[in-house]
Order: C-alpha cells, then structure tokens, then sequence
C-alpha cells in the first residue's frame, strides 16, 4: 500500500510517516509559503501523485485541491485554524465546510475540534498527536534551588496563547526565575513591552529548526508551552518538552475526557499559573510524562492510522 501525506502541521505528517510500518510506500508532498509553491506548485504534484490512500493536513486549500482531482480515499486532517479561525471566514469558511463532507474520513489533532468537525461528520476522530521519540526524550533534570531556568516556547499570541497573562503572573515572580522566550509570533513587540513595563527581563531566544528545539527544553527546568488557552488544548510543544523530560506549565481543561490522565488542569488565570510554577517541578513531570508516554506514543498512533488507510484503501477496492 502506498500513501501520500500533503502538506503538514508541527511535523505531525512527518513523523506519522517515519513511525509507519516499513512495508507501507510513503510519499510527502510539501510546499512553502511561497505564492508558486502553494497554488500551482502543490496542485501539480498532488494530480501527479499515485496513491492506494491520499491524508491531507489543514481543510483548506491542498484538501480542495487533493479532492478536486479526485484523489480517492482522501483523509482531511484538522489541526485547529481551520476549524476555530477560517470556519467564520465568508469564503474560507465554506470551502472547509465542503472538505468537512468530502472528504472519506476526518481526523482531528486536539479534543476541542471534536465537536465542531462532529457538527458536520459524526465520523469524525480524534488521533492525539504523536511524539517523535528520537528527537525528544528524557535527560536529567536539574534545578537550581536559587533561581529555576524558565522557557516560554510557544509563540506570543494573546488571543490564541494569552500570552499577555503568562506575562503578567511571571512578573509576579521575576526574582525567582530566570525567563526565556522564544522570538516569534505576532504579538511579540507588545509582549515585549509588557514585560518591561513589568520590570521583567526576558531573555529572547532565536527560532531553531524543529530537530534542535530539544536543546532550548533541556536548556530549562520548566516550560510554558501554552496550545490554544481558551479551550484548553494541550499544544504539541508542550508534549514534546514532557518527553524531553521537563514539567509543563498549559491550560489543559477538565472538560475533555481525553485529558483525564493529564495531572495539571485549567491552569486559565494569573493566580493558577503562578500556583503552577510553584509546584514541585520533578513530580509534575513525572505525571505528565505517565500521560504522554500512554497517549502520545508515536508507534501506538501511526498504527492507528495505518489502521485507518488498510480500511479506507480496502473498502475503495471492495467498490
């Protein structure tokens, strides 16, 4: 069987694939954000590309386009903007509405887009997203008892991340912690002007490539690594720094059963993050690192999703 990844989200795609039964033929089709690369460019090889089974990251336009061709068992795959953000958008909006209902099978990468894609296909599934466990893994934790070395890795988003409040409740701590952020995301300058009129220093880390970030988690005690904060989605950076062996500070809420396991929750206001960054660090992760190793398994999912190809691929001969 041979199947063909378009596109990725977080290295979700990829390291789907690298964690695959051998004997499965993969092909992964990407592209930029180049104007070329992302119409023309990724239109010509997905109607080249030959496959038993076609999985496609995001509901926007490389789902429409893989469906267009008519590239059959086709798999969409929701990652979080198209289905909170562009599902408002006028036009965008309806373009994921009709990936929602033509595509062969939907998978979602956070409990909360459950309910939404349910909203239009009662098939829809949630598979947690995997872990590469090459890349991230355990090393020593070791915590200066003067002051814990602390990393902000998501990106600075206030709306998406509340940022501004993570901000707010290290300030609240500055003389216990050493603070560092990496530099991204578009609310950054105002993050940044922020935490000086808090009196916080922050030391700004540059954006490394995927495969280094375990250096930057090794490099800490504790991580902030905050998914989507309104709904209280456990975000892939977190569970990469668990499995690197540091405790994680995130708005992980009770609501959703998937997250039953997950020893800190609704973390969602400056009195709770700073309760949070008080706790012992090596029993946190600890706990957490239960959870990531029982649901995040990378081997545990690409089977699942192998799973999903061999049915797909079979009722498509069955036709």
């Amino acid at each position: 069987m041979k199947v063909v990844m378009v596109n990725d989200c977080a290295f979700v795609g990829e390291t789907l694939l690298k964690y695959m039964p051998r004997d499965i033929e993969k092909q992964h089709v990407k592209r930029t954000r180049g104007a070329w690369s992302k119409t023309f460019g990724v239109a010509y090889k997905i109607w080249k590309a030959k496959a038993d089974v076609y999985h496609v990251h995001y509901l926007l336009q490389d789902c429409y386009l893989t469906s267009f061709f008519r590239k059959k068992p086709l798999i969409g795959h929701a990652h979080g903007s198209d289905l909170i953000n562009t599902m408002n958008s006028f036009t965008l909006g309806r373009l994921v509405k009709s990936n929602l209902r033509k595509c062969d099978k939907i998978l979602v990468s956070t409990p909360d887009l459950l309910e939404i894609a349910r909203r239009y296909r009662h098939d829809a599934e949630y598979l947690p997203n995997p872990v590469d466990i090459e890349l991230f893994y355990p090393k020593p934790l070791k915590v200066d008892k003067r002051k814990r070395k602390i990393l902000i890795a998501s990106e600075a988003d206030w709306a998406v991340k509340s940022t501004d409040i993570i901000i707010r409740a290290l300030a609240r701590l500055k003389e216990e912690f050493d603070i560092s952020m990496v530099s991204y995301g578009k609310d950054l300058e105002k993050t940044l002007v922020l935490a000086k009129s808090l009196g916080l220093d922050l030391k700004m880390l540059p954006r490394v490539p995927h495969e280094h970030l375990n250096n930057y988690y090794w490099g800490s005690d504790m991580v902030i690594g905050q998914g989507r904060f309104k709904t209280g989605a456990l975000g892939l950076i977190s569970l990469e720094a668990i499995a690197s062996g540091r405790p994680v500070i995130a708005n992980v809420s009770s609501e959703y059963e998937a997250y039953e396991d997950f020893p800190l929750k609704d973390i969602n206001s400056e009195e709770r993050i700073v309760k949070a960054l008080r706790a012992d660090p090596r029993s946190l992760w600890e706990a957490e690192y239960a959870y990531v190793t029982k649901n995040h398994n990378p081997l545990a999912i690409a089977q699942r999703a192998t799973e999903i190809y061999c049915q797909l691929a079979g009722e498509r001969l069955d036709q």
